[in-house]
């Protein structure tokens, strides 16, 4: 795949923990998946996969808790899912998905990360036809063919499981996110380095100087952006 789970995922989760967004971000999208359907997660997929997602990067029980009890008392807010678009230099594509309560808000403050930095916010669908909407899990100190042998018996298709620098990264179909998990459960493995629904690139560009100086500005740009959710593009960073 071309994409080393473990360190972006390791480098990402730094930076956000140490100024506490990823925190604010997560109560959100807890509040809207827990508002969109049952306040419990036994009741509420879409809302036990935020939880899930959100334990891997390691937010408290009480921020958890305190946006179920927001949406199950007096929270009105309304949120809007919304995904952008848009190029960077050289060939580098990259996707914004965001949930606001203010649309131009957020529209006027991703256009300007993009044109910013070297790029411009193209239109819905210009990019994300480039990659592939993929259930990623990292499971540390696990052998890669172990974990494929046991999905299997688990008649799960994946479809594929590499090592990556010392921790075994599982790609199945977004639909068998919960088959995959309760498998791995099932066996013993509780503790995932990652656990989400990426957007895959189907192929990498790398970027040099100047063009990869904006780049990363650009997308951190984005990631500060208390509207964006998450970030994905399709540059080899090296990492």
């Amino acid at each position: 795949m071309g994409r080393k789970w473990a360190n972006i995922k390791e480098k990402k989760a730094s930076k956000d923990t140490n100024n506490s967004r990823i925190y604010a971000k997560f109560g959100i999208e807890i509040y809207v998946a827990a508002k969109s359907g049952e306040p419990d997660p036994h009741a509420n997929q879409k809302l036990r996969f935020v939880i899930e997602r959100a334990k891997t990067y390691n937010v408290p029980k009480h921020i958890i808790d305190r946006a179920i009890e927001k949406a199950k008392g007096t929270g009105d807010e309304t949120y809007a899912e919304l995904r952008y678009e848009g190029f960077g230099p050289n060939g580098s594509m990259v996707i914004a998905d965001a949930l606001t309560n203010n649309v131009n808000r957020t529209a006027s403050n991703v256009r300007a990360a993009y044109s910013k930095n070297g790029g411009n916010m193209g239109v819905s669908g210009s990019v994300a036809y480039m990659f592939d909407n993929t259930a990623v899990f990292g499971v540390a100190d696990k052998d890669a063919e172990e974990l494929l042998e046991l999905l299997m018996e688990a008649d799960i298709d994946v479809r594929d499981v590499l090592d990556e620098d010392g921790t075994a990264i599982i790609y199945a179909e977004p639909a068998d996110f919960h088959n995959v998990q309760e498998a791995l459960k099932e066996a013993g493995i509780t503790e995932f380095t990652i656990a989400e629904i990426e957007m895959i690139p189907q192929n990498e560009v790398v970027l040099e100087g100047e063009d990869l100086e904006k780049f990363e500005k650009m997308i951190d740009a984005l990631e500060d952006l208390e509207d964006v959710q998450k970030v994905y593009h399709n540059v080899d960073l090296g990492e």
